[in-house]
């Protein structure tokens, strides 16, 4: 009998995972082919230690919207840093250079890819 898709998903009944060219960092799978069969877009719960995150990277053909739910960080994209805190929305575009570094205690994202990324080493240019 094959498992009907998730429509709820509950991030504290989801396994953490490290993500690939991160330091700190625990992601939460919300949204995505393996989780509910989405197509198109892939939703990660983020949460990232003071003065950790991602160095410069870049991803092929993804976009990436990051929403700050809770702390503070500086973001870098295409070679411009930007003080980020609760409530800002970053956009990454597609194939250009970004970072995140942790500011705050903890910084809590919610990530959204479109398509999705699933962690494809063949979709990060480092």
């Amino acid at each position: 009998m094959t498992e009907k898709p998730r429509y709820i998903v509950r991030a504290s009944e989801e396994e953490p995972y490290s993500p690939a060219n991160h330091t700190g960092t625990r992601n939460y799978r919300l949204v995505g082919p393996t989780v509910n069969g989405a197509k198109t877009m892939e939703i990660i719960l983020g949460d990232i230690e003071r003065n950790e995150g991602t160095p410069a990277h870049a991803h092929p053909g993804i976009e990436q919207a990051v929403y700050v739910l809770e702390g503070e960080a500086i973001a870098g994209i295409d070679g411009v840093e930007h003080h980020v805190r609760q409530g800002d929305m970053i956009f990454f575009p597609a194939n250009v250079f970004h970072s995140v570094k942790a500011l705050s205690e903890r910084i809590k994202l919610l990530v959204i890819y479109a398509p999705p990324y699933g962690e494809n080493p063949d979709q990060l240019i480092r």
